[in-house]
């Protein structure tokens, strides 16, 4: 436009560019302001999520102390109004800050011109910026702005001036920002922590004095464990609660003065204040504010939540877990095969078990929620151990449950018992049992299992067992050299013999035979069963034969439930069968 001479025309056609770039830029500016608006209206929302999280949790302690009205359960009201208490005083911290970022919202407001005087305006006046006005009678509660109705969204004076960003660099002490803002938020964070962390039980009492704080970190790692440093330095912490009360003081902490780049140069140690508020719209302020409140909320819903914790989750608590591993078998011989059980126990170190007067043996040490027992073996064949184990619930009140446990005693130079390819005897099968005496000097050796004698087939014995809920006993009668009788038992608990499963993954629309047995890898190997019939669908069928007319109503791809009967070909007892083919 600026080269050779143009027309009138060329020169209206130029102007008419210039025009156009200028609204575009500046819709794209008020969409940006717009999006602010809506993103100010969901930090709102959020905050009142938080604070209606908080207050339920608050809620239900008072239920619990309502309700708790038996002499027994004094302990458990003298926590929940000790737990209640110390909620009142995060609320009494909390209100203060609330009401504090509520009068700096109103401050820009009112310095702007914005703010209506007279009675706050409801949604039904959408031209109306203060819809609820902040109340005493709801401390935590932040007063509902309609920003929509902002005219100066995009003022920007105003927020640095009265909040006392003076320069990027330069922040007023005095000014609303400092004072107003950014001392209490981080007061808040100190006594929140504190008031967490210190509370007493019946037998142990824990404080968290905070000395100092972390307003600069690498990362989040780095953030944590500065955190959890400055919480545990000269305090008594419940180390179970460590990782709530970092995290809580975490989600609190900003970088107090951090690199900021502003007009091309990056600038060094720029508070979170100038980072912030510095050049920012009006309407961007205002949502900054906002979030503060939402910030503040949410902390004190976690913090309620975590004093609740210590008293209604639940009857008993645990912080500590470990692993355990169980053989299938007290004794085995070198060679045998055996399964080892493993889990997860959970314990609370501050509440360990303790045995009632009367258990065996002599009690070697408590430790990792375990209680050790010393015995020595005696008598023969089995050795059953018993007592009395109980544990303090959350009130204190003692939970005692009976224990009873056998180990099998063999004679030195005795023997064991095993199953080489199970942890149980199978009914109706011809279960494989490993028996040895001890010692070179037997001379012959029997089994017996529930008084009939095991046969001896190779290098097993041979038991074949009913059904029953007492479970089986094999005893192993030997002598030695000397005609010295050694005996020994032990018992196993008896299964049922596994239902078949269908075998037949999928099957062609036109039909096809179907087969059951025992999946892959189970024990009882050899097995064949015969289908005597089965339905199809809804269709019944006789044998294992699947006929076309069966399938029309199902398309390639589909599944097709099958459930029936079949019959064992070395017992010729009747079994049921279910499961599932696909059509291809």
């Amino acid at each position: 436009m600026g080269g050779a001479k143009e027309t009138p025309r060329q020169k209206m056609i130029s102007m008419m560019y210039i025009v156009l770039t200028a609204l575009l830029a500046l819709n794209v500016s008020k969409q940006i302001l717009d999006a602010f608006v809506a993103i100010e209206a969901n930090i709102q929302k959020g905050a009142l999520t938080q604070l209606q999280r908080g207050d339920d949790l608050k809620g239900e302690l008072k239920s619990e102390l309502a309700t708790s009205k038996s002499a027994d359960e004094a302990e458990k009201r003298k926590k929940i109004e000790n737990a209640l208490k110390s909620i009142a005083e995060i609320d009494k911290e909390a209100q203060v800050v609330i009401k504090n970022i509520d009068d700096a919202k109103l401050l820009l407001l009112e310095k702007l011109g914005e703010l209506p005087a007279g009675t706050p305006a409801t949604p039904d006046a959408p031209d109306k910026i203060l819809w609820v006005k902040y109340s005493p009678n709801q401390p935590l509660l932040p007063s509902k702005l309609n920003l929509t109705a902002l005219q100066a969204k995009d003022e920007f004076d105003t927020p640095m001036r009265e909040l006392g960003i003076v320069e990027l660099e330069e922040i007023d002490k005095n000014g609303v920002g400092m004072a107003k803002l950014w001392l209490p938020y981080k007061g808040f964070r100190k006594r929140l922590v504190e008031i967490c962390g210190t509370y007493s039980l019946p037998d142990k009492s824990y404080k968290v004095t905070i000395n100092g704080s972390v307003d600069k970190f690498k990362d989040n790692k780095d953030l944590e464990s500065q955190v959890g440093a400055l919480i545990s330095k000269g305090n008594k912490v419940n180390e179970a609660e460590l990782p709530e009360l970092v995290t809580i003081y975490s989600e609190l902490t900003k970088m107090e003065l951090d690199k900021y780049g502003h007009d091309g140069d990056i600038q060094e140690n720029v508070h979170w204040l100038g980072r912030t508020f510095f050049h920012a719209p009006m309407i961007a302020a205002l949502a900054s504010l906002s979030t503060l409140q939402y910030e503040i909320l949410a902390a004190r819903a976690k913090a309620v939540g975590l004093i609740k914790s210590r008293i209604s989750t639940g009857e008993y608590s645990f912080n500590k877990i470990s692993a355990l591993a169980r053989p299938s078998v007290a004794v085995a011989s070198s060679g045998d095969k055996f399964e080892v059980y493993i889990s997860m126990a959970a314990y609370d170190t501050d509440k360990p078990p303790v045995l009632k007067a009367g258990y065996p043996g002599t009690l070697k040490e408590i430790k990792d929620g375990v209680a050790t027992l010393e015995l020595t073996a005696s008598g023969s064949n089995e050795m059953t151990i018993s007592g009395t184990v109980g544990i303090a619930n959350k009130m204190g009140s003692m939970k005692w449950e009976e224990f009873n446990t056998k180990i099998f005693i063999a004679e030195k130079g005795g023997g064991s018992i095993g199953l080489p390819l199970q942890t149980a005897l199978y009914a109706e099968w011809d279960n494989k049992i490993t028996a040895s005496a001890g010692g070179s000097n037997i001379k012959s050796m029997t089994v017996s299992c529930n008084g009939k004698n095991c046969p001896k087939v190779g290098g097993y014995y041979v038991a074949r067992v009913t059904p029953s809920k007492d479970g089986a006993t094999i005893i192993v009668n030997a002598k030695d050299k000397d005609d010295k009788p050694v005996t020994f038992k032990q018992s196993f608990p008896i299964r049922p013999f596994p239902e078949p499963t269908i075998l037949t993954a999928s099957l062609s629309a036109k039909g096809g035979p179907i087969y059951v047995g025992l999946p892959p890898g189970a024990v009882m190997q050899g097995v064949q069963f015969i289908i005597t019939e089965m339905k199809v669908g809804s269709t019944k069928v006789s044998g294992n034969i699947v006929p076309a007319n069966a399938l029309r109503a199902f398309s390639p791809g589909s599944v097709v439930g099958i459930y029936g009967s079949a019959k064992r070909a070395d017992t010729g007892k009747m079994t049921t069968f279910k499961g599932s083919i696909q059509i291809q």
